[in-house]
């Protein structure tokens, strides 16, 4: 008999938890030879989800692992991954968008062979227009940029087989881009397509305006590419080459006595290389920060408390 670990990482869930723990248990009656296991992350809720989850914990295989305070999604999914024990592990979203439905689906992938297996979603129905506009954007530059090719329209919905949960841990990085390192991995991956489904109870967390989606775009682009530290070459090339076109343009100028250009052109151009200078020490500070980051070697989270039933079904 085999184990599935099912992780699910959240903050402030308490509607939507009992809904996906029962989704999961009849799915999962669906598949023969499997035990599974559910592991909540709790990253520092404030509403009765933790309350939610003793409760279902009477009647099923729950284990929660409570963060002592709010790290994000990237450090509470490693952290289900390091206490899951499951032969193969799926992580999910807790808000029903990513349906239960399909996990015999993916089991029955990484029974053929598959050691991670990613969904991709051909629809995402109740979301706006210009999240999926900037969504897709997103992708095509990080693909652009990085050493790996990220699959388009997939998200944190995937099988991961023990072998490779195994390799991600050992590499041990500092905010890491779990996404991105799930293909690195390599190993034999396979794609299953499904229509993604508004969230059942509850507002969507995403928001425009709000630091976390850029904050991923980032972590994509310099956790696997050094591209963007090339842009400066190529810049102070072009930089170059425009200023022997001022020399050469200043020289004419004073040969045949011509009036000297103004202030403003003076400013102009200082503004020009000045904003490229600053773009340059930009790029370099987000490579800086991640060495700091991970030269710092501090915990990528802190874990206040684990409650398991292990009497559960």
């Amino acid at each position: 008999m085999k184990l599935l670990s099912i992780v699910l990482s959240f903050r402030n869930e308490e509607k939507n938890i009992p809904l996906i723990v029962h989704s999961i248990v009849t799915n999962m009656k669906k598949v023969e030879n499997w035990n599974y296991e559910i592991i909540f992350v709790n990253d520092a809720s404030d509403d009765n989800s933790e309350v939610e989850i003793l409760k279902l914990q009477k009647f099923f295989n729950i284990k929660l692992i409570n963060m002592s305070r709010n790290f994000g999604i990237s450090a509470c999914v490693i952290a289900g991954f390091r206490y899951s024990k499951g032969d193969a592990l799926i992580y999910m979203d807790t808000d029903m968008q990513d349906p239960p439905e399909i996990i015999p689906d993916l089991i029955k992938k990484y029974e053929s062979g598959f050691e991670v297996v990613h969904t991709r979603r051909v629809e995402r129905l109740g979301e706006p227009i210009a999240k999926l506009r900037l969504t897709k954007f997103a992708y095509k530059i990080i693909n652009y940029l990085s050493d790996i090719k990220l699959p388009i329209e997939s998200g944190d919905f995937k099988l991961i087989s023990k072998k490779a949960v195994e390799h991600i841990l050992k590499m041990n990085e500092k905010d890491p881009y779990i996404r991105g390192l799930s293909v690195w991995v390599g190993f034999n991956q396979s794609f299953y397509d499904y229509v993604r489904q508004p969230r059942a109870i509850g507002k969507s967390k995403f928001n425009f305006f709000s630091k976390n989606p850029y904050l991923e775009f980032l972590r994509a682009i310099t956790s696997f590419s050094s591209k963007p530290l090339y842009f400066g070459v190529f810049i102070g090339i072009i930089t170059i080459l425009i200023s022997l076109i001022l020399i050469f343009y200043s020289f004419i100028i004073k040969l045949f006595n011509m009036s000297v250009t103004g202030i403003p052109s003076v400013l102009i151009a200082i503004s020009f290389f000045s904003g490229i200078i600053l773009i340059k020490l930009g790029i370099i500070s987000l490579y800086l920060k991640r060495i700091f980051d991970q030269t710092k070697n501090r915990p990528e989270y802190i874990i206040k408390d684990i409650k398991e039933n292990k009497d559960g079904d």
